[in-house]
């Protein structure tokens, strides 16, 4: 294990999953070793949550960790199987609450390792998992040994995808009764106004949010909140916009930021016409965690 450690630690690796955690104490050592081997090194650690130990110490697990999965085929050979589902759901509960990211993972369309349709249990099992607002859903044997990678993943997609739409479509505004994850007062205002723009967007019906993030902390904190559109993050760190793509909803850039928030806001602004992502009149939030600013704007 600690060969292998080493090498994803010399390749860059962005996540370490570990599995079996029995308790924050493994979470711990394994961030003091990567911090000894690779000063300055932003890798993240993911903790497998698959034994019964885990669901003993699961919020000191998850304090400790970057994020958690849900591995639920382990999961459900150490615990009684009607158990798994609401067991899930506490855990993708607690790590929003958190606001660790969570991948649901194992299983999910499992007969699409030999037959390129899934079952319509599986497709309701995925439905669940994207319903309960788990962060990102894990294909396993289905791309690791199946004979349809490419169709399972098109389905998780689509599945996902239609899901999301119909909630939007039903106006399923969640009430936000989210603890606070604050540890200083500045963190607290950042949150205070995440808490806030998701809330506008979701009233003004606007088509994206921005935030635009050095360490990733203000995204996460967006994140959190699952407003009802997409949320498009801008970092200056090559690794924290990789590692954003694990958060739901926000879809990340690499940019080198200005003094002038006025020049953010219109080289963003070029950048998503020239894609396709937004366009003239769209109406946007743009968030800041540098002048921990809120503004609401019409793309020119």
């Amino acid at each position: 294990d600690w060969l292998d450690i080493d090498f994803g630690i010399a390749e860059g690796v962005d996540f370490i999953a570990v599995s079996f955690v029995k308790s924050a104490e493994v979470i711990n050592h394994l961030k003091s070793y990567i911090a000894a081997r690779s000063r300055g090194s932003d890798i993240a650690v993911i903790a497998k949550i698959e034994s019964i130990d885990s669901l003993t110490n699961l919020e000191e697990i998850i304090r400790a960790s970057d994020g958690a999965m849900v591995a639920r085929g382990d999961l459900g050979a150490q615990i009684p199987l009607e158990q798994v589902p609401s067991i899930q759901q506490k855990i993708v509960k607690l790590c929003r609450q958190l606001n660790k990211p969570v991948i649901v993972a194992s299983q999910l369309l499992e007969s699409m390792i030999e037959y390129p349709i899934p079952t319509r249990a599986e497709v309701a099992d995925v439905s669940e998992a994207v319903h309960q607002r788990a962060d990102a859903l894990m294909l396993s044997g289905e791309s690791a040994m199946g004979r349809y990678p490419d169709k399972a993943l098109i389905v998780l997609s689509s599945v996902s995808l239609r899901i999301e739409r119909w909630w939007r479509e039903e106006k399923h505004h969640e009430p936000l009764e989210l603890e606070d994850v604050s540890s200083s007062f500045s963190d607290k205002i950042s949150e205070e106004i995440c808490i806030s723009a998701a809330k506008m967007a979701n009233k003004l019906e606007v088509d994206a949010v921005f935030v635009y993030t050095k360490g990733g902390h203000m995204a996460s904190l967006l994140s959190r909140c699952r407003p009802d559109c997409p949320i498009f993050a801008f970092t200056n760190s090559t690794s924290v916009r990789r590692r954003l793509n694990l958060q739901w909803g926000l879809i990340p850039f690499r940019l080198t930021f200005s003094d002038d928030m006025e020049s953010n806001l219109n080289r963003t602004f070029s950048l998503l016409k020239a894609r396709g992502m937004i366009k003239s009149g769209d109406l946007v939030i743009a968030l800041s965690d540098m002048l921990q600013s809120i503004q609401v704007m019409n793309v020119p």
